[in-house]
């Protein structure tokens, strides 16, 4: 079965706004600068959009080098070097990892944008995934996502307004599956590329919450909960779309083609 990219997306910023690429090099953390930074509270904990739906209107842009930030809740735009420096213990639901902190004026930037005490870290160290083998910066817990259109055109199909694709923040947006088919695929290989599909992504509250606007509507778990509801290795969970680990590494492009299996 061969599926198309319709779409690639990385998200420098966890819970931030996600960025359109029209290539992206495959890194063994999954997309280049992928969840590269990340916000957390004063005592080390991840911040997110489950507890601060505004992150979806922060809108960075990475380059490896500097960050730009900017948010209608800011009154001017943040750019800042990536800071060198001594590592920090932070966690991802509660799992320890490192980051090294960007200093007091991105810090007073997104606390002050976001109304809530946070600092920016940048991803150091190595991080393994709970399964598969893999590794990953500071995505909840693979490196890589990736959702069909046609299981978003389902899902629109019952719901009274239809929703955007950012709605679910995949990496890669595949078309040519038909409906769910990413479900029993286990292998996408491109020319270069190729990815291990080794879990459905549970889903959570952040599906609610409008990527535009930040408002948060209770209709979009809702409607899944009515029909994508399953035990995924032990624990009942909302699926949609499928998380992997990349095995070759190499650059993709929207309109590749990739061999499923």
């Amino acid at each position: 079965m061969i599926a198309v990219i319709a779409a690639l997306n990385a998200y420098p910023v966890k819970s931030a706004a996600g960025v359109p690429l029209a290539e992206a090099e495959m890194t063994p953390d999954g997309l280049r600068h992928d969840r590269a930074f990340m916000l957390v509270r004063p005592d080390g904990r991840h911040l997110s959009q489950r507890e601060v739906p505004g992150l979806a209107l922060i809108r960075p842009a990475y380059d490896g080098a500097k960050l730009s930030v900017s948010s209608p809740l800011a009154d001017a735009p943040l750019i800042c070097e990536a800071a060198d420096g001594p590592a920090r213990d932070v966690t991802v639901h509660r799992r320890p990892c490192l980051g090294i902190d960007q200093g007091d004026d991105a810090a007073g930037w997104f606390s002050d944008a976001l109304g809530v005490a946070c600092r920016l870290v940048r991803f150091t160290g190595t991080r393994p995934t709970q399964r598969g083998g893999g590794t990953l910066t500071y995505a909840d817990g693979y490196p890589v996502s990736v959702l069909s259109q046609e299981s978003l055109d389902d899902l629109n199909r019952r719901m009274d307004a239809p929703l955007p694709m950012n709605r679910f923040r995949p990496n890669i947006v595949l078309r040519g599956l038909g409906r769910y088919g990413e479900d029993g695929v286990t292998r996408l290989r491109g020319a270069a590329a190729e990815i291990e599909l080794v879990k459905p992504c549970g889903r959570c509250v952040i599906v609610n919450t409008d990527q535009e606007t930040a408002r948060r509507s209770p209709a979009t778990l809702r409607a899944l909960a009515g029909y994508r509801t399953e035990r995924v290795f032990g624990d009942r969970e909302i699926v949609f779309g499928r998380l992997g680990v990349p095995r070759a590494l190499g650059t993709l492009r929207v309109g590749d083609e990739l061999a499923a299996s």
